[in-house]
């Protein structure tokens, strides 16, 4: 009887584990050049076709400062999430961002804590130092809770999704055509979709800039 009961208790537990992961799909997404070559930092984000995306509770992320760098170098957050930029580095850092879905500026400070910044408007964010020239990053802010960043490989994962048909787009801070880029509409069951965008990218120095060779050795003191 204690054998039944142990095993009905595992199937159980089999059935309970199937349920949890039924009708949860994936998206996976490739981003190549023109050239079948694949793009880092680009932006996958998914919303259904019909309705608006589910509700979620307010999140908070960071983009921090390390070795004169903003890191991560593109993030994608949800409308009404708080991003911290904390300063690892031993000398001030200036954020702003005149960008118009949010213009900010968090003054010169090094070793405390800034305030959060609240991102609430969908849209393209690029961010500065007024420092440090080299320093940028970039956030698109989406009203949707499925999105993910390329790797290396040109891959983005957009896991745990219902069943339903959703609008696939991709962003990229320097790629052409952003405005006429049209999404991949999938349709979601009980398998992934994959999807492969081809985009094409503007000028790097447009979107993209390089950290100087000399740049530890003109700032290496805590003034700046």
């Amino acid at each position: 009887m204690s054998q039944f009961c142990q095993g009905l208790g595992g199937l159980l537990l089999v059935l309970i584990f199937a349920a949890k992961g039924a009708g949860a799909a994936e998206i996976v997404a490739t981003v190549v050049d023109d050239d079948g070559e694949a793009i880092r930092h680009a932006v996958i984000h998914a919303e259904p076709a019909a309705g608006a995306a589910p509700n979620g509770a307010p999140t908070e992320t960071v983009i921090d400062q390390i070795d004169k760098l903003y890191t991560p170098f593109v993030s994608v957050v949800r409308a009404g999430t708080r991003i911290r930029f904390p300063n690892r580095d031993n000398i001030k850092h200036h954020v702003y961002s005149f960008s118009r879905a949010k213009k900010f500026e968090l003054p010169l400070y090094a070793g405390r804590a800034a305030a959060p910044v609240l991102f609430d408007k969908p849209g393209e964010v690029t961010m500065g130092c007024n420092i440090h020239d080299w320093m940028i990053a970039h956030v698109l802010v989406v009203d949707t809770p499925h999105f993910a960043v390329t790797g290396d490989d040109g891959q983005a994962r957009l896991g745990g999704l219902p069943p339903g048909d959703y609008r696939v787009r991709v962003w990229h801070p320097g790629m052409k055509g952003k405005r006429k880029a049209k999404p991949q509409v999938v349709r979601l069951g009980d398998g992934n979709a994959e999807l492969r965008f081809e985009i094409r990218l503007k000028s790097r120095h447009k979107w993209w800039r390089e950290k100087p060779d000399d740049a530890d050795e003109r700032y290496e003191r805590n003034d700046g």
